[in-house]
């Protein structure tokens, strides 16, 4: 059976057992191989944009024996996918921006029609995914955080519920604890620090979070030697979101000590 990285192992532990998965941006489609050598998805689609890492999919199919269950297909986002096809979508390894723009063009194209799962794994902007989710009523179930190679990843599993407006009203307004944060301020900070990594909080979200605050620092110092006066007021914005992340990581290594 095929091994897989952390990452997408972590991907596919959230893949729920009996659903057909199509993955999209599939690369070599490591994945979905996986998922149908483990017996998890009784079929999968492997998508991909370009025609390099297709072809490498669809070598990877073959080579495992699996083309039979295994449908690889070449194009843009969901635009590879028809309405009741799969039950879980999975999109791994690219900027959130990206994948909520795929998502977006989905939906509106009903490419989500008998959709009722998401594993998605944004390499940077899990914020603009966390937003997408709740525009359209998915229900954020659960995240993870991981560290592998030096890289620190978040993946976030969203499902199609009949509550799911009140379940994330629920979810990103409660938990503000010892903070000074006002409800808005809270709820934006759980948007882009994750309401369950928030809860739950390790170190690896420690890690991530002191290595965002060193970059903002060296941004300010470089902002702090121009004479512009939109250059002083980005510096001062900066500075205002590094408070707020600074005090959110004081309070839960108090609440966590162990985790600190």
């Amino acid at each position: 059976m095929l091994k897989l990285s952390k990452r997408l192992q972590k991907i596919a532990d959230y893949v729920t057992i009996g659903n057909r998965v199509a993955d999209i941006g599939s690369d070599h489609a490591m994945l979905p191989v996986y998922l149908l050598q483990a017996n998890v998805s009784p079929s999968a689609i492997a998508g991909e944009l370009n025609r390099g890492p297709y072809e490498a999919a669809r070598k990877q199919g073959a080579d495992a024996g699996l083309t039979a269950r295994l449908t690889v297909r070449q194009g843009d986002g969901l635009s590879v996918l028809l309405p009741n096809e799969a039950e879980t979508v999975t999109i791994a390894g690219m900027g959130g921006s990206l994948m909520s723009d795929i998502l977006e063009a989905g939906y509106a194209a009903g490419k989500l029609e008998g959709v009722t799962e998401l594993v998605l794994q944004p390499n940077v902007g899990e914020e603009l995914v966390r937003k997408w989710l709740l525009k359209h009523n998915w229900f954020l179930k659960s995240e993870s955080i991981l560290e592998e190679d030096g890289k620190i990843y978040e993946v976030l599993h969203a499902v199609r519920i009949n509550d799911a407006e009140k379940r994330n009203h629920e979810l990103y307004h409660s938990g503000n604890k010892q903070m000074t944060l006002g409800v808005e301020q809270w709820f934006l900070i759980q948007l882009q620090m994750g309401p369950y990594l928030l809860r739950q909080p390790q170190q690896v979200l420690f890690r991530k979070w002191q290595h965002e605050l060193n970059k903002l620092e060296r941004i300010c110092g470089q902002l702090a030697t121009s004479e512009l006066p939109e250059s002083a007021i980005k510096r001062d914005q900066f500075l205002a979101e590094m408070n707020v992340i600074k005090e959110v990581l004081q309070c839960l290594r108090t609440d966590n000590p162990s985790s600190s």
